[in-house]
């Protein structure tokens, strides 16, 4: 009885013998993959080690990286510890989520729109999406004379129309260069947005869609009961597109302000590229530049996850 148990036991162990004979049998097939890992190794891997490293040490911008001084913690305390993180933190909460929720909004009820047959719809489409398909470094410098408060076409209107005395100080006011910055971001991601429910849209089953008229519901009960739940997955997946995209952005902010005025419009990234390539303070930097890599990793575990879901639900149907 013994023996078969010890027999049963020992054949629910994983045979790591079978495991390197089955590598060994497949080298070939590994080799072929072997420069894109090396390349990957050093491209991703050591980048990712060399910064987690760099961000327990003092780096003084007056000496090189070799005579770089160990701190141990110190970076992550200054930096929790700092006014300037937390007003960077809620630009960029403010920043992410903003754009975030209105182009998802935006994006979606465009998709609604442009689902309808109508005369103009193909030209209609291709214009929508032209903010998206625009380079944002273009993009950052249009809107930077769209909001020049000598120049600015918006200053000229709102003071013709009678809105305003003097053209306002879009994005060299401490007040609104945040908000206004937003406006262009949602300028630009609205189109990926209303891409991605259009092709969500396509999936909707027009049997239910008829079966729900037939029974009585009107529009918005069409909507709520059968358009948007086979929607959810595709929402969900955009969302967290959208937002790890904005956390990430640095273009638009960069170009249009630099961060400035006293820092209202630095967000996290544009922040970690001042600290590492203004003031030379690469620790600091680094230690930066963990924290947000463990939020995007975050951010990616939830996105797998509701990627995972969409597929597993897409096989089961």
């Amino acid at each position: 009885m013994l023996t078969a148990k010890a027999e049963a036991r020992r054949r629910l162990q994983p045979d790591k013998s079978g495991l390197l004979r089955r590598i060994w049998e497949h080298r070939a097939d590994y080799a072929y993959v072997l420069p894109a890992i090396a390349v990957m190794l050093i491209v991703i891997a050591y980048p990712i080690y060399y910064t987690i490293e760099l961000s327990f040490f003092n780096t003084p911008p007056g000496l090189q990286l070799r005579d770089r001084i160990f701190i141990g913690l110190d970076n992550y305390i200054a930096i929790l510890t700092s006014p300037v993180f937390w007003k960077v933190t809620s630009n960029t909460l403010i920043w992410t989520l903003g754009s975030t929720f209105i182009s998802f909004v935006l994006g979606f009820a465009s998709a609604l729109a442009l689902h309808r047959d109508f005369v103009g719809r193909g030209i209609l489409r291709a214009v929508l999406i032209i903010p998206w398909v625009i380079s944002a470094v273009a993009a950052s410098y249009i809107w930077k004379w769209i909001y020049h408060s000598d120049f600015g076409i918006v200053g000229a209107v709102l003071v013709g129309l009678g809105l305003a005395d003097r053209p306002p100080n879009f994005i060299d006011s401490v007040s609104t260069v945040l908000p206004s910055l937003i406006v262009v971001n949602i300028w630009r991601e609205f189109p990926f947005a209303m891409i991605m429910m259009m092709a969500g849209l396509q999936t909707v089953p027009d049997q239910l869609l008829r079966a729900a008229k037939v029974d009585g519901a009107n529009a918005w009960q069409r909507f709520w009961h059968v358009t948007f739940p086979h929607l959810r997955n595709v929402s969900t997946v955009t969302i967290l597109l959208l937002a790890v995209a904005n956390f990430n952005s640095f273009i638009i902010p960069w170009i249009m302000t630099g961060g400035g005025p006293s820092n209202a419009s630095h967000i996290w990234i544009t922040h970690i590229y001042e600290l590492a390539f203004g003031r030379q303070r690469w620790g600091v930097a680094s230690a930066y530049s963990v924290l947000l890599f463990l939020i995007l990793m975050a951010l990616g575990y939830f996105y797998v996850r509701a990627l995972g879901g969409s597929e597993q639900k897409d096989g089961s149907e």
